[in-house]
């Protein structure tokens, strides 16, 4: 008994002492590679608990670790910032496709409809020119026809400026789809050319029309339908979107701040257009610092217990402390609230106290500046530029606005040289202090702030509608960017039934009785 107690003692050190070295060797591969990887610019990074040894103090272990330590122990590698993975390369070719396919369509579009405009606006003057080119036998055509001309003249001025105001515009933004209306406005454009170029090739050129009146009137008619078609863009393309029809509610999906508008007949993307366009003045800038709750609170945050029996006959001891840890754990739970409650109050408390210092100390510079104005009148003295003027009033407001704007979490986007720029701008205009303090008391629109805080070169709009149709009751779109959405939802405007009521102008009249005999 006792010899085959020592050969299975002896077999489970054996064994154990065999995993060892198995793992040992198997480290030592691991570093080998490590170290030829970091010749290649990897890094391999290991996270583990604090207070245990790094991982060559573990080899001195290797008889007390289990067999299982392979399975149980958690390893994060990583690479540096100087490598790169095939998936970085097909995305970064992707992305540069995409931008290529994107600055091709954009002009593609745009040469369509300048050629096109060309073309239709050369053409009437190419229908008069074209019988006095070619040797014809014209009648002669006098008053009647320098009338003409001059009609012409005027028209094609007025097509040429208005569909300059009209279609060469900046695009402000580029559309995922065709815009529906305007390439409608284009093929009809294409097919009234088309049709008057066959119709003069064919009755007039063939034939060699001597009625020169009658082409001259022919090229007056073509201007008079571009300038009809004109007319037609001018409907569909300004005028059919300006009646509401729809109310739409945009939603931030982070923060929650929403906005409601109004708008009329539109396509989903041009809607998704027109709400980033107010996005920007209207949303207040996006401050993910002010999405987290306090740190007091998550780290008195505690997650719920679980409780094992390790012992087969426990004992009702064990099964009492056991269930007073899960009892004090969730009146902990409960109060949760409270804490964040205290917490929130707090936080403003502090808020209201780090307001009144600044205050205080923007009204106290902004006095000194004035003293050393009037100061200036009486006794002229060497003259401050206003840029001179703020850095000098602005170390006596630095500390207040800087403690200000940490607690209020908005460092990240007031930076010292805008400050300056800010509080030059306000003496430059003789702004009083609380207009120079407006934009610091409140969170303002996105717009206000420097374009690489909130600018996205790109959104990505989301529908399950095609984006080229219209709005209809009940749709939903999502206009998504890296770090935050934008949920769009709408609703169509209810249709009011108003009623008259007449009013007898008799029924306000009313006549008052006095009684003769009164109370003594």
């Amino acid at each position: 008994m006792d010899n085959e107690s020592q050969y299975s003692g002896y077999s489970y050190k054996s064994g154990q002492s065999r995993s060892s070295r198995k793992h040992r060797d198997r480290r030592e591969r691991h570093r080998s590679k490590s170290r030829d990887g970091s010749s290649r610019g990897d890094k391999s990074v290991t996270i583990q608990a604090p207070g245990e040894p790094l991982l060559d103090n573990e080899s001195t272990r290797g008889e007390e670790r289990d067999d299982n330590w392979g399975e149980t122990t958690t390893v994060v590698t990583g690479t540096s910032e100087h490598s790169i993975s095939h998936d970085d390369i097909t995305r970064i070719t992707k992305d540069m496709e995409d931008s290529a396919n994107l600055d091709c369509s954009r002009h593609f579009g745009v040469i369509i409809g300048g050629v096109l405009a060309f073309i239709s606006f050369l053409t009437p003057i190419a229908f008069m020119l074209l019988p006095k080119i070619l040797p014809w036998d014209l009648e002669a055509c006098g008053t009647p026809c320098e009338g003409l001309f001059i009609s012409v003249a005027f028209k094609l001025l007025i097509l040429l400026v208005g569909s300059w105001a009209l279609f060469f515009r900046r695009p402000k933004a580029f559309f995922p789809r065709v815009f529906v209306f305007r390439a409608l406005i284009m093929v009809l454009i294409f097919l009234l050319v088309v049709s008057y170029w066959l119709f003069y090739a064919v009755r007039i050129l063939t034939t060699a029309e001597r009625n020169y009146q009658g082409i001259v009137q022919y090229a007056v008619s073509l201007v008079d339908a571009l300038l009809f078609v004109h007319y037609l863009a001018v409907v569909l393309l300004e005028l059919r979107q300006l009646q509401p029809q729809f109310t739409i509610k945009v939603v931030r999906s982070t923060d929650g701040a929403s906005r409601h508008y109004n708008v009329g007949h539109l396509s989903i993307q041009r809607v998704a257009v027109w709400i980033l366009e107010n996005y920007y003045h209207d949303f207040p800038v996006y401050n993910p610092a002010l999405l987290n709750l306090p740190k007091s609170i998550l780290s008195k945050k505690m997650s719920g217990f679980k409780v094992y029996s390790l012992e087969e006959n426990s004992t009702n001891n064990s099964t009492g402390q056991s269930r007073a840890v899960i009892a004090a754990a969730a009146r902990r739970r409960d109060n949760s609230h409270n804490e964040y409650y205290y917490e929130e109050a707090e936080h403003e408390r502090r808020v209201r106290k780090r307001k009144a210092r600044l205050v205080v100390a923007v009204e106290e510079a902004f006095t000194h500046i004035k003293r050393l104005q009037e100061e200036d009148q009486k006794n002229p003295r060497e003259i401050m530029d206003p840029r001179e003027a703020a850095q000098a009033i602005f170390a006596s407001m630095a500390r207040a606005m800087q403690k200000y704007l940490r607690t209020t979490k908005q460092q990240p986007y007031h930076t010292m040289d805008s400050i300056l720029q800010h509080l030059e701008f306000c003496l430059t205009h003789d702004m009083t202090p609380k207009a120079f303090l407006e934009r610091y008391l409140g969170p303002g629109p996105t717009i206000q702030y420097h374009k690489d805080r909130w600018l996205a070169k790109q959104w990505t709009l989301v529908s399950e509608e095609p984006v080229t149709n219209g709005l209809k009751d009940g749709v939903v779109f999502v206009l998504k960017r890296q770090d935050f959405s934008l949920v769009v939802s709408t609703k169509k405007i209810p249709f009011f039934k108003l009623s008259e009521e007449f009013v007898d102008p008799k029924s306000h009249k009313f006549v008052m009785r006095l009684q003769s005999e009164t109370s003594v």
